[in-house]
């Protein structure tokens, strides 16, 4: 045990003398209340703490005591359908215990300690075991059976494993480690947040993470196992794009980092989760999910760890085999938590006063995400997707926490204020968002959707490129001085806009579509733009395409349920050639 004393107290910040035979990153607990902070800085014997509560009270001279540890987290059943805060310490519980506000110095252990699970073997007495294989089974839930792994750095013989009902402490089982000592094996595992847990092999992200949002499957998809930020203003919906990717993402498991976010929006995510039904299971969507919330309010230095403990908790369940999405909101309060930090350590800044190792800081977050083959026994593959928000001032996405993520991620949905104005929703602005995958994605949706699904996706982003185009001879110039076929190419943009991209988060039949669906409704609009564009040939007038009454059953054809698209869809179908059918004949009977 190594112990110091106060030498200076600077918001979250305290430097401690006598502190040299500690290391950098172990955990210390501050003063008389026992305050939990982290050792980020050495010089001599003189550390620089962040500390993860108020420090008013501390003083000079007030003790110092470093556990000799890092920051870890508790790994183990009774992770699902908890919400901790940004150290790992479960907010329910100390609520139950300490009422709705909390007390500095509180350390209540992650894993609840009384509730008992029952541990199924999967191993026998005598056999050798490595990094990563399972030992046996829990079943945490009605929806995921959670694996007990031998932890990364172990390894050795199993001399006792026992099967009932243990609480996450008790010895299950022993295991004689290659020097001959042995060790208890527990339901419970622990893993420093700051270091990424290993893997057999890194695979390239070949299959979609499908969302059930249009704007983002057809046009712009992420990868399970990629890497996606929205940036976007203050209103623009980045936290009801994040709750929709939570909701509706063909995941095995989420979990969601309120990094900095306002408390009422954390309320909203605490209060709708556990009410909400798994499409996938039909189960409550708390049953996989794992909460990190750390407000606004709550101490900075807890912001910047708190995105750590969460691709810890995620990264444990990516080497089970699960496919699992990290949703940060947002990135830039945990950027602006570092930042308060460096000034405070008196380093150099760099842009707008954000420290010069930003860029690797958020590398570093990004890069623990992808498709792995896992440690232990078989070809057991996992995915973790990390999907982070971006808060930029005043939506300039000119600032260096956007453009240092835009250099790390492979996907971007840039949301944009004057579409939100518009009450377009979600405000992902088509004309600068990208996704690098999409190329990669690209035979999967023509072998598992529609071999036209990439024909169609393709086109719909090249008619938006051209309405962009012909809006500027617009402006100049006016409507009239645009051809026929110019004039259909808008009308064609205006019903992708309207009737494809827009998307209403509240409505049960619109809030999440298929990709069947998806590529239904965009061959319903490119079979009406072709057939205007037959009918033009053949002599018809524009404005009477452009005004045809099957325009509107195309607009409302997001809302004909899942299960009755096909055949509604059909009929729309017939429709639209009856009707230019009908405008040809009358075209030509005028000729």
């Amino acid at each position: 045990m190594v112990e110091g004393k106060i030498r200076k107290v600077s918001g979250p910040l305290v430097v401690a003398d006598g502190m040299r035979e500690a290391n950098l990153f172990d955990v210390v607990h501050v003063g008389a209340n026992r305050l939990i902070g982290e050792i980020i800085e050495m010089h001599g014997d003189r550390a620089s703490i962040q500390v993860y509560e108020e420090t008013a009270g501390l003083g000079r001279g007030d003790q110092v005591v470093s556990a000799g540890a890092p920051l870890s987290v508790e790994l183990g059943p009774g992770l699902l359908t908890n919400i901790f805060d940004g150290i790992q310490r479960p907010l329910e519980t100390m609520h139950a215990k300490y009422g709705a506000n909390l007390i500095r110095g509180i350390d209540e252990p992650a894993l609840d300690r009384e509730k008992l699970w029952h541990f199924t073997p999967a191993k026998v007495f005598g056999e050798e075991v490595n990094p990563g294989d399972i030992y046996g089974t829990v079943q945490e839930n009605d929806v995921i059976l959670h694996k007990i792994m031998v932890p990364p750095n172990k390894q050795g013989k199993i001399v006792e494993l026992k099967e009932g009902n243990f609480h996450v402490t008790d010895r299950i089982g022993r295991l004689k480690l290659p020097d001959g000592t042995m060790e208890d094996i527990t339901l419970m595992q622990k893993w420093p947040v700051r270091v990424a847990r290993p893997y057999r092999q890194k695979l390239p992200p070949v299959d979609p993470m499908i969302t059930g949002q249009r704007p983002i499957d057809a046009l712009f998809p992420i990868a399970k196992g990629g890497t996606a930020c929205v940036p976007g203003p203050f209103g623009s919906g980045k936290t009801v794009v994040q709750h929709q990717l939570a909701k509706w993402s063909d995941v095995d498991l989420v979990v969601y980092i309120g990094c900095g976010e306002r408390g009422n929006e954390m309320t909203d995510v605490l209060r709708e989760f556990p009410e909400l039904q798994d499409p996938r299971t039909g189960k409550s969507l708390m049953q996989r999910t794992v909460l990190i919330a750390n407000t606004s309010d709550m101490p900075v230095a807890a912001r910047e760890a708190s995105i750590y403990t969460g691709i810890t908790i995620a990264e444990y369940f990516r080497d089970m085999g699960y496919s699992v999405a990290v949703i940060a909101d947002s990135t830039s309060r945990w950027a602006e938590a570092l930042r308060e930090m460096s000034g405070r350590l008196e380093e150099m800044p760099g842009e707008e006063g954000y420290p010069a190792y930003l860029t690797s800081r958020l590398a570093q977050f990004y890069e623990r995400a992808g498709k792995v083959i896992c440690l232990g026994e078989g070809e057991r593959e996992g995915a973790l997707s990390a999907i982070g928000a971006v808060s930029p001032q005043g939506g300039d996405i000119s600032e260096p926490v956007t453009q240092a993520t835009l250099r790390i991620v492979k996907v971007f949905w840039g949301l944009d204020s004057s579409l939100a104005y518009r009450r377009h929703f979600p405000a992902i602005n088509w004309l600068t968002s990208y996704s690098l995958y999409r190329d990669r994605l690209e035979s999967w949706f023509t072998e598992n959707v529609s071999k036209d699904w990439t024909t169609f996706t393709g086109r719909a982003l090249r008619v938006l490129q051209e309405e962009a185009d012909l809006q500027e001879i617009v402006k100049l110039v006016g409507m009239d001085a645009l051809s026929a076929e110019d004039r259909l190419k808008l009308d064609v943009a205006q019903s992708i806009r309207e009737d494809f991209l827009q998307q209403n988060a509240f409505t049960e039949t619109d809030s999440y579509t298929s990709l069947g669906k998806q590529c239904a409704m965009l061959h319903l609009i490119f079979h009406y733009a072709d057939e205007g564009k037959r009918a033009i040939e053949s002599g018809a007038d524009i404005e009477e395409i452009c005004n045809l009454a099957v325009h509107e059953e195309i607009g409302r054809a997001k809302s004909v349920p899942e299960s009755e698209y096909a055949e509604a869809f059909a009929k729309i179908e017939r429709e639209i050639t009856s009707e230019a059918d009908r405008l040809i004949k009358s075209a030509r009977e005028d000729q």
